[in-house]
């Protein structure tokens, strides 16, 4: 099985963590909450634990696929690089799903539910994502000839490059840099509950999927960090499960099976009485309003 390199990076996590809580303190930024932190923290620990067991299954699920493979790449320097994009272009397309298909999104909600945007906010990691089985949107990749180890190794270098990204101490990097790769800037405003920020700037390690795809949306102010509609807790399992249980609670009520479809694989917001909104309803209210 491909080497852990995620847990070879929480030493270096943890240094980066602490000279920003020093450097904020010093200079006065109200960037952390203790609480809200702790919980950040321990929706991680829980993400690495669980994840000892699943990616074990998953690197067995793409260890078959790989049997029945296109072509055989190797460990080349050039497979490493064509690896690099394709896993980036797959985390783009499994980012930008986990943002429109509801079933998807209840794991990836948990990264977006703090209220604060720190390097602690990068750690706020799903306990279910693996389980509900999101690696589907890599297992192309296996098949046409990436070995397991190569996958499983990118994805470990994406998550570790996206580390970084979580902070406001960085305002913009150079024009090249920032027409590239992803960067803070871009991140902010994906973690952003203005509407105008809602659903955008999904890469991983390249902005140049969301550019080229429509989803790119630049920093214009500071985002308001959170959820549209906040939970207002610190509990790690009532963050870890919260969207599930309204999952429940939504498909428990339906007339059809067509509205419990709804429900679990419909936009986030979608709902069949029309009582709450998806992202593209809320921004064509907000064209209309302004316009109007």
């Amino acid at each position: 099985m491909a080497p852990d390199l995620i847990t070879y990076a929480i030493p270096g996590f943890v240094l980066l963590l602490l000279l920003e809580i020093v450097f904020t303190t010093i200079d006065k930024r109200n960037m952390y909450e203790p609480k809200d932190a702790l919980s950040s923290i321990a929706m991680g620990l829980g993400n690495v634990f669980i994840g000892i067991f699943t990616k074990a299954v998953i690197f067995g699920v793409y260890l078959f696929i790989y049997q029945y493979r296109l072509f055989t790449f190797g460990f080349t320097w050039w497979a490493w690089v064509l690896c690099f994009f394709a896993d980036d272009f797959s985390y783009y397309w499994f980012h930008r799903c986990s943002h429109q298909i509801r079933f998807f999104w209840a794991s990836h909600v948990i990264h977006h539910s703090s209220e604060k945007y720190n390097l602690a906010t990068a750690l706020r990691q799903n306990w279910t994502g693996n389980l509900t089985g999101t690696f589907v949107f890599w297992l192309w990749m296996p098949l046409l000839g990436f070995h397991p180890v190569m996958v499983m190794s990118m994805q470990a270098i994406s998550l570790i490059y996206q580390f970084w990204i979580h902070t406001e101490v960085i305002h913009r990097l150079p024009a090249p840099i920032e027409f590239i790769f992803n960067t803070p800037s871009h991140h902010r405003v994906h973690h952003g509950s203005d509407i105008d920020y809602l659903d955008r700037n999904h890469a991983g390690i390249l902005i140049i999927w969301d550019r080229l795809f429509g989803t790119f949306t630049p920093e214009k102010q500071r985002p308001v960090y959170g959820l549209t509609k906040n939970i207002h807790t610190y509990n790690p399992f009532r963050i870890a499960t919260h969207e599930w249980v309204d999952i429940w609670r939504d498909v428990r009520q339906v007339r059809s099976l067509r509205e419990a479809i709804g429900y679990v694989f419909n936009a986030p917001g979608w709902s069949a009485d029309g009582s709450r909104k998806t992202t593209r309803e809320l921004r064509k209210e907000l064209e209309q309003n302004t316009t109007g």
